[in-house]
């Protein structure tokens, strides 16, 4: 069984026992949320597909670590006109066991 959820403004397909990051949660290690924002659960050739949400359907995550994605440098420039900025930046990200996935009505 898998489902597609969303969070953090992006969409991801997931089945029971993987492991994803996503964007930051407030929530502690080890605890378990339940992400009730899901669009389409399926089984094998079975879809259901929500408009925009399946009604009931829950997919339960247990919060294994929090971090820091890897460097994105940043450089603009402007030829000729001794302009030059550097920046970077790092997103913050959670990683999630999924659990259960209920696939509601």
């Amino acid at each position: 069984m898998y489902a597609v959820i969303k969070t953090g403004g992006k969409q991801y397909r997931v089945a029971s026992g993987e492991k994803i990051k996503v964007e930051q949660i407030a929530a502690d290690v080890g605890q378990e949320i339940t992400l009730d924002q899901v669009l389409a659960v399926g089984s094998g050739s079975d879809l259901k597909v929500g408009a925009p949400l399946v009604s009931g359907a829950t997919v339960v995550a247990k919060v294994l670590a929090h971090g820091r994605h890897d460097k994105v440098r940043i450089f603009k420039m402007r030829r000729r006109k001794h302009y030059q900025k550097r920046q970077g930046h790092r997103q913050d990200y959670t990683e999630l066991e999924i659990g259960t996935i209920n696939g509601g009505q």
